[in-house]
């Protein structure tokens, strides 16, 4: 019995979307969890997995964080009588606590914050938001260097095992 309570539980958990393009870009020294605040036709699509948050970002307006640039595209058959924005600027829900040290981290310190994915957990839709900075030219040249040493590594250990 509990394990199909359990199997129920997580048919919608999972991974909506991911920023993959932001490891590349950004140098992150924290993440945080916030929540986001949909309409019911949004909801629908992320069920669907229509979701892209390449080129969104979060901003701090009157001590209240919205998310810019996500882009969640309505499904076929939405509501007709819904007018649906698929860029719309969308609230992330936090703790005053953490909106105001974010604050700080931003506004004195340079940071941004960069979301890096969108999953569920416990049927609700959350954002995870990078701190970040941007890395500059021969960081990133590094982050590729080092990345075609890993895959080099792992073609020669597999020659190798594939000879012994």
């Amino acid at each position: 019995m509990s394990k199909n309570k359990k199997d129920k539980d997580d048919s919608h958990s999972g991974t909506i979307a991911l920023n993959k393009r932001a490891k590349f870009e950004y140098k992150f020294d924290e993440r945080v969890e916030a929540g986001l605040m949909l309409q019911g036709w949004e909801v629908k699509s992320l069920r669907a997995g229509r979701a892209n948050i390449t080129d969104a970002y979060a901003i701090i307006r009157n001590g209240e964080m919205f998310l810019f640039g996500a882009q969640i595209v309505p499904l076929g058959a939405a509501s007709t009588h819904v007018v649906a924005d698929d860029r719309r600027t969308r609230k992330l829900l936090l703790h005053r606590e953490e909106i105001d040290r974010l604050t700080g981290q931003v506004e004195r310190k340079g940071y941004t914050l960069v979301p890096t994915a969108l999953y569920w957990k416990h049927n609700r839709a959350k954002v995870e938001l990078g701190l970040a900075l941007g890395k500059k030219e021969h960081d990133k040249r590094d982050t590729i260097k080092d990345r075609e040493w890993q895959i080099e590594k792992q073609r020669t250990m597999r020659a190798k095992n594939r000879d012994a």
